[in-house]
């Protein structure tokens, strides 16, 4: 027997960022909302623990104990006494190393496969706390939707959301480390302020209002992206001149986002990006999408937790 968990991408449409604290980590005013670009991470009963990866890039991603997907389920297996002797198989879609949380995501399917696999019975509170111990983005690729993720991004208040939002993502030539990233960050913003989710976002996202949420969008990490990939700005600039409503780097980057007013207007940003040769390829994509959820087999029900 195996499971199939679906787990979507994300986007940060407001990413701010304060001072660096003791513990290396950054307080975070971090809304997130996922998209409809989706990783599958099966798990089934093996001799040992092992990591598997198909798809777009997959030569990119670690398949040892470091894999989230990997970490999740030794997580889970230590807190219920048992091995975590199973094959993980990802099939990835969510750009690798791209700013939107793929390795997060593979991380919160793994743990849902497992956990409906082994019928642990883990509740919400549990899953939710085993993901903010592997990683700051790993929670909410479990829950989805939209949320506004303070700390340094894993403590979560979910968001209403009127309606559905358009996108597309260009994939960049090349790739950002996260760390890096804030590194420059902290070199180019010494005196950051205490990080406030922006009402204005907030309230667009409430109503379903593209253009108001175009208008609130924002990324305290992009000025950072940009110092150490510079060619994003010619990104952003392409995808502004073909219609975008608003642009900005997704995340820590190297994706860039483009929130578009409706489908139309998305195919026709996609087909002029991949033309303007400044991005490797682009993707279209709505949201918000659900969190992690069992897709196989039909005859296991979804855990209690998260139904």
């Amino acid at each position: 027997m195996s499971v199939t968990v679906r787990v979507p991408a994300k986007v940060n449409v407001q990413l701010a960022v304060g001072p660096a604290r003791p513990d290396g980590f950054h307080d975070l005013a971090n809304v997130f909302l996922a998209v409809g670009l989706y990783d599958e991470v099966t798990v089934a009963p093996a001799d040992e623990l092992r990591v598997t990866c198909s798809g777009p890039d997959a030569a990119q991603v670690p398949l040892d104990r470091g894999n989230l997907a990997a970490r999740a389920a030794l997580a889970l297996a230590e807190r219920h006494g048992r091995s975590a002797d199973v094959h993980i198989h990802i099939a990835k879609d969510i750009p690798v190393a791209g700013g939107m949380a793929g390795g997060s995501a593979d991380g919160a399917g793994a743990l849902l496969a497992c956990d409906a696999l082994w019928g642990t019975g883990a509740t919400r509170a549990e899953l939710l706390d085993i993901c903010a111990e592997l990683g700051s983005d790993v929670p909410f690729s479990l829950v989805g939707g939209a949320a506004l993720g303070t700390g340094r991004g894993e403590r979560l208040q979910e968001l209403a959301v009127g309606g559905d939002f358009h996108w597309v993502f260009a994939l960049a030539d090349g790739g950002l480390s996260t760390p890096a990233v804030y590194r420059e960050f902290d070199r180019l913003t010494p005196d950051a302020p205490a990080p406030q989710a922006s009402t204005a976002l907030l309230e667009a996202l409430r109503t379903g209002d593209a253009t108001a949420l175009a208008a609130a969008l924002s990324n305290d990490l992009q000025a950072a992206a940009l110092s150490l990939f510079p060619a994003l700005a010619d990104t952003l600039a392409a995808g502004t001149a073909a219609g975008a409503l608003a642009a900005l780097v997704s995340g820590s980057g190297p994706t860039t986002a483009f929130l578009v007013k409706d489908a139309d207007a998305a195919e026709q940003v996609a087909a002029a990006l991949r033309a303007s040769g400044t991005c490797r390829t682009a993707r279209t994509a709505t949201s918000p999408a659900p969190g992690a959820t069992v897709r196989r087999p039909s005859a296991l029900r979804q855990p209690r937790a998260l139904r």
